[in-house]
């Protein structure tokens, strides 16, 4: 059900959660509209070691190249930055009783997963966003 950025509206706010549940599956809709989290190691893109680039799955903007990604083994895609610094949003997510930073799509405001910083990860930025797989596509190379 992925959607080309072309026909998504403008203002992500334009869309209703009746707009969003037609547009996503119920499990996208859970974890993208809603916050939810995939099953750890379930994701498709978990494992995967394709080359291309990774969209978001509501709405198709780019967020991650896979030249970022790296294998974390934390159960989720782990990439240390972001396609442009203007891709994703972060917010302050006091959920579950922990302070984390919630990753969202700059583009439509959805929910994709979350970064930590500082956990010794021989990377680059020595960040990991850790994203849900049902939040992506991949447009392989």
């Amino acid at each position: 059900m992925t959607q080309s950025s072309d026909d998504f509206p403008a203002d992500p706010q334009a869309l209703t959660d009746e707009d969003w549940r037609q547009r996503l599956s119920p499990a996208e809709f859970r974890v993208l509209r809603q916050a939810g989290t995939e099953a750890p190691f379930t994701g498709e893109y978990t494992d995967s070691t394709e080359t291309g680039v990774y969209r978001c799955r509501a709405c198709g903007a780019e967020l991650f190249r896979s030249d970022t990604k790296f294998a974390s083994h934390c159960g989720w895609p782990s990439f240390f930055t972001p396609l442009a610094g203007d891709a994703v949003i972060e917010r302050r997510d006091e959920s579950l009783g922990m302070a984390r930073t919630e990753i969202l799509c700059a583009n439509c405001h959805s929910h994709l997963g979350h970064v930590f910083a500082g956990e010794g990860y021989d990377t680059p930025t020595d960040l990991r966003y850790c994203i849900n797989s049902i939040s992506l596509t991949l447009d392989s190379e």
